[in-house]
C-alpha cells in the first residue's frame, strides 16, 4: 500500500514541477505576446486569423522542453489552461479559457500515452495543443454579430471592425486551420530536434 500511495505521488506535480511549469508559462506567454505585436504590426489586424499559426511555429521548443522537463500529466494543461484564463481576463470571450483547457488537455494525454517520451506522441500532441491559441479568434467565423458588438463596446470605429473582418470568410477559416497544423507540425519537429541535439547532451532532460 506505501508503495502504491508513493508511486501515485510520484506521478503529481509536486512544488519543484509547478516552479518550471511556471517558467515555461512565462516564456510561452511571452512568445504569444511577442508574436501579437508582430501580428499588429507587419500584418495589421486582419493578419491576426494567422496569429495561432505563428505561435504554433515557434513555441514548438517550448512545449517539447517542458514535457520532457517535467514528465507528469497536468505540466501541459496548465501552461494552456494559464493563457486562456489571462486571455478571458483581459477581455477576449469566454472561447479563450475553453481552448485554452481543452486542447492542452488533449495534449497532455497523448503526451502522456506516449510517456512524454515517444516522439510521435509528442509531436501529435502539440499539433493538438496548438489549437489552444484559437479562441480569440473563433467568434469572428462562429459569433460575429457578438464580435461585432464587442469591438464597438471598446469604441473600435467602423473602418477599423471592417478591416478586422475584411478577410473574415469559410476559406479564410480553413486556411488558418491548415496553416496551423502545418506550422505546429514544422515548429514541433524543430523542437524536437533541439531537444534531441542540444538540451539532451547539455544535460537538461536528465
Amino acid at each position: 500500500m506505501t508503495q502504491q500511495m508513493t508511486a501515485a505521488a510520484s506521478r503529481r506535480l509536486a512544488v519543484p514541477d509547478l516552479i518550471t511549469t511556471g517558467v515555461f508559462t512565462a516564456v510561452y506567454f511571452v512568445l504569444v505576446a511577442l508574436c501579437a505585436l508582430f501580428c499588429n504590426i507587419v500584418l495589421t489586424v486582419a493578419g491576426n486569423i494567422f496569429l495561432p499559426a505563428i505561435v504554433a511555429l515557434l513555441a514548438g521548443p517550448v512545449y517539447m522542453l517542458l514535457a520532457a522537463r517535467v514528465r507528469k500529466f497536468g505540466a501541459i494543461t496548465v501552461m494552456g489552461a494559464v493563457l486562456g484564463l489571462f486571455l478571458v481576463v483581459s477581455g477576449h470571450f469566454v472561447t479563450s479559457l475553453a481552448t485554452g483547457i481543452v486542447f492542452p488537455l488533449l495534449a497532455d494525454l497523448i503526451a502522456k500515452a506516449g510517456a512524454y517520451r515517444n516522439k510521435a506522441a509528442l509531436l501529435a500532441g502539440y499539433v493538438v495543443f496548438s489549437f489552444g491559441c484559437v479562441g480569440p479568434i473563433l467568434p469572428m467565423w462562429m459569433m460575429k454579430d457578438a464580435y461585432v458588438a464587442s469591438l464597438e463596446r471598446k469604441g473600435k470605429d467602423a473602418a477599423y471592425i471592417d478591416l478586422v473582418l475584411s478577410h473574415v470568410n469559410g476559406a479564410t477559416f480553413g486556411a488558418a486551420m491548415a496553416a496551423l497544423v502545418v506550422c505546429a507540425l514544422a515548429g514541433g519537429a524543430f523542437g524536437l530536434r533541439m531537444m534531441t541535439r542540444h538540451f539532451a547532451k547539455a544535460g537538461v532532460l536528465a
